[in-house]
């Protein structure tokens, strides 16, 4: 299993680490009813993960995060980190981030 992130710890890496590589991993329907994202987050859709999970740098840090950080970031970043990726899921999602006073857009 990959290791997970807090959201203190995310705020103080995105200043630290700005070449880090942070992916919203929320299902598409989720995304679609708040399309927010964490500032400088990509969206992808955790169920093509085959089709983009090969583009995700292996050189860098990358925190993956969904709505609650349950299952699909779990899952999404366990399958990064077969591919030698070095990934983190961010514990509590977005919603964590949010209700911490985190920036979304």
């Amino acid at each position: 299993m990959a290791d997970s992130i807090s959201v203190p710890e995310l705020s103080e890496h995105l200043v630290n680490h700005p070449n880090m590589t942070l992916l919203d991993v929320r299902r598409k329907r989720d995304f679609e009813q708040s399309p927010q994202k964490i500032t400088g987050a990509r969206w992808h859709d955790p169920e093509a993960i085959a089709d983009w999970i090969d583009t995700v740098p292996k050189d860098q840090d990358v925190v993956v995060y969904c709505v609650k950080g349950g299952s699909v970031s779990q899952s999404v970043a366990a399958q990064l980190k077969q591919r030698a990726c070095r990934v983190h899921f961010l514990e509590g999602g977005i919603n964590a981030w949010r209700e911490n006073g985190g920036a979304v857009k």
